[in-house]
């Protein structure tokens, strides 16, 4: 099969959106018929974003395979419906990694090792496609795939010059007209003087060019549109062909992007540097999911109770599904983000009461805690809508053993390692283990759905799968307990050892699972616990 690669970069700012520009060129050529995967090189030393604060770097994203990536992996996935794994997201510190290990076995013959030419052939090795790429792939008359690789951070950064290097070199060798290089940049507007300004962009690519890079696309993201005379200029000073310099607005609805893009023949000009056919795309799918998701028939509020919820992309992966479920059902999401840290038993009904809804997501840690319980107690006691994802989950165990089985003291070993009740436990497999990233039950595991559960209903299916992140699970010895004071065990591990799904009888919808199946929720294809709790809401919602 011919792999041909396009390289996305930015320039001049952080958080402009490469990733989302990346995935959306990656939907338009999926929707010509090519085969599509992505990776994201990110210049951090860390391992994995595994370990690091939510506040500060945002959700972890998990694959089907275990591996704990950056959240644009969640994007790349969402947009082009493929399945990444883990040599979807590489960090410097796995090339590092392996450069060391490499060194201490002696597989360098004792030469001085450095970031040029051991680093850089590292990066480029990853960049290669692996043999989870078929070489039969029988797409619609298009045997050639197309890896879209995005680097983090910005030209200019120190971090990021191994990376560009590398790109630099791995171009030449596999020549150029199969690979392109995108620079996404900002193209600011001053109010003062009412203009756009591209003297940034200029840096930028000059920045570039003097590292031995020429791009073939200036992609520009504007909080306004672009004049001819500006794209022009852009075009001269940055050589590259005019129609090759994109505008990128800001839209209301993110999945709109790719039309948007569309609309200035991105997929054209890409297909055109990478000298392959462009046939007219298959988008009525896209096109349909964006009607319902703009056109909603009524608005409904779900509260988000979280610890996290001063950076919202901590939750990006639920936000994005709650969405999505919104648009199937053609209603409008609204979320409140509910800080679990201000929330108890004794507000919980007056900070709770204009929600159609209640969601409580996964985490780590003991604070807020108690919040999040309260949360669930009131969603059970009037019969809220509830969808409880992870330690959510946990936590409705926690709420019902108390209230409902009456062990006041009932808790999670994670908060009380003394407890007398300890109906969340520390999973078997996990005991003894110290370090904290890389270890946790992470991936893709099969569950089994209880017949005649709503949970079943929703799937449509005996059985299913879901990816993990977790090391605490639901203590078998109160399973029996819990079933006969009205919890039923929906979903179940295939040798019935792990409580993998729990729901209620009598009530509209109090659904909870161990997994996380936010990651597995597409824009066009809602996940099924999703696309139940928000039917609930919206089916109680005038």
């Amino acid at each position: 099969m011919a792999v041909k690669y396009i390289f996305v970069t930015g320039g001049v700012v952080s958080g402009l959106g490469k990733g989302i520009t990346a995935a959306s060129l990656g939907r338009l050529l999926k929707a010509r018929g090519y085969k599509v995967t992505m990776q994201k090189f990110d210049p951090y030393i860390n391992i994995d974003p595994g370990t690091m604060n939510p506040v500060q770097h945002g959700e972890v994203y998990v694959t089907d395979d275990g591996a704990e990536t950056d959240l644009d992996l969640g994007h790349y996935e969402r947009f082009i419906d493929e399945s990444l794994t883990k040599n979807s997201n590489v960090t410097t510190g796995k090339v590092y990694w392996s450069v060391l290990n490499k060194e201490r076995r002696g597989d360098y013959g004792g030469g001085t090792v450095q970031v040029i030419p051991h680093i850089t052939n590292e990066i480029k090795s990853r960049f290669y496609r692996q043999k989870d790429v078929t070489d039969d792939y029988d797409g619609p008359g298009l045997d050639t795939e197309i890896a879209i690789i995005e680097v983090g951070g910005t030209v200019g950064d120190i971090e990021s010059q191994p990376y560009l290097e590398a790109i630099r070199q791995f171009r030449a060798e596999i020549g150029y007209g199969n690979s392109m290089l995108i620079h996404v940049t900002l193209v600011p507007y001053l109010a003062c003087s009412r203009e756009l300004k591209t003297k940034p962009t200029q840096a930028s690519v000059k920045d570039l060019q003097g590292l031995g890079i020429q791009p073939d696309v200036i992609v520009c993201r504007m909080e306004h549109p672009m004049t001819e005379s500006i794209r022009n200029k852009i075009a001269l000073f940055c050589n590259v062909p005019k129609e090759n310099v994109i505008e990128n607005e800001d839209m209301d609805v993110l999945y709109e992007v790719p039309m948007a893009l569309e609309e200035e023949h991105l997929a054209q000009v890409a297909c055109k540097c990478l000298q392959i056919p462009c046939p007219d795309p298959d988008l009525a799918d896209w096109k349909q999911m964006l009607y319902d998701w703009k056109h909603p028939e009524k608005e409904v509020t779900v509260a988000l109770v979280g610890k996290y919820v001063e950076l919202h992309d901590a939750y990006l992966s639920v936000v994005e599904a709650l969405s999505a479920a919104g648009a199937y059902n053609h209603v409008k999401v609204n979320i409140d983000w509910v800080d679990s840290e201000d929330i108890s038993g004794y507000n919980a009904a007056e900070r709770l009461k204009n929600c159609g809804g209640v969601l409580v997501p996964g985490g780590f840690g003991t604070r807020g805690l108690a919040g999040k319980i309260a949360a669930v107690k009131y969603a059970r006691e009037n019969n809220v809508p509830f969808l409880g994802i992870c330690l959510g989950m946990q936590m409705a165990i926690v709420e019902f053993a108390r209230d409902v089985l009456g062990y006041a003291d009932a808790n999670t070993v994670e908060v009380d390692p003394d407890t007398e009740h300890p109906v969340i436990h520390l999973m078997p497999d996990q005991e003894g283990v110290t370090d904290i990233g890389g270890t946790l039950r992470l991936g893709s595991y099969p569950c089994v759905l209880t017949p005649g559960t709503k949970v079943a209903e929703l799937y449509g299916t005996g059985k299913t799968t879901e990816r993990h992140r977790h090391r605490y699970e639901v203590n078998n010895a109160y399973r029996d307990e819990l079933q006969a004071n009205g919890m039923k065990l929906a979903g179940m591990s295939p040798d019935g050892r792990i409580v993998e799904m729990i729901e209620l009888e009598n009530h509209p919808f109090f659904c909870a699972t161990q997994a996380h199946p936010e990651f597995k929720s597409r824009p066009n294809r809602p996940h099924p616990l999703f696309r139940g709790f928000v039917g609930a809401i919206a089916s109680r919602t005038k």
